[in-house]
C-alpha cells in the first residue's frame, strides 16, 4: 500500500549559489557521507541538488509536517548505483506514525535541473 508520494525539482545553479552564499548550509542539509564520495572528493553540486530534492520529496511523501530534521534523512547509494533512503530521528518517527515500512527513490539531474521522486510504502 502506498502511504505517500513526493516529487521535487531543484535548479542546480540556484542551489550552487545558495551553497556559496551560506557556507554552513551544506552541513545543515547533509550528513558527511552525502557530501563526500568514497574517493574523498566532494560530491558535485548536481548530485547534491538531487539529494536535496530527495529530502524535499520525502517530506512531501510524509505530508510535509513541521519539525523534520534534514540530516535525519540520508540518501545512500548501493554499489550498483541505485539510490535509497535511510531515515532516523524525526523522519523515522513520522514514518512510523504513518505506517511506512519501506521507501522507493529515483533521482535525476539533466539540463540544469535536479529531480527526485519518493514513494513511501506501508
Amino acid at each position: 500500500m502506498i502511504v505517500g508520494v513526493g516529487i521535487d525539482v531543484a535548479a542546480v545553479d540556484r542551489f550552487a549559489q545558495a551553497l556559496e552564499r551560506t557556507p554552513t548550509l551544506a552541513g545543515r542539509l547533509f550528513v558527511d557521507a552525502e557530501l563526500w564520495l568514497p574517493s574523498g572528493e566532494r560530491r558535485g553540486v548536481a548530485s547534491l541538488a538531487a539529494r536535496f530534492a530527495a529530502k524535499e520529496a520525502l517530506a512531501k511523501a510524509l505530508g510535509a509536517p513541521g519539525g523534520l530534521s534534514w540530516t535525519d534523512a540520508e540518501v545512500v547509494q548501493a554499489d550498483s548505483g541505485q539510490p535509497s533512503l535511510t531515515v532516523r530521528g524525526t523522519v523515522a518517527a513520522r514514518a512510523e506514525a504513518l505506517g511506512v515500512r519501506g521507501w522507493h527513490l529515483s533521482l535525476s539531474h539533466d539540463a540544469g535541473i535536479a529531480s527526485a521522486v519518493v514513494i513511501a510504502e506501508g
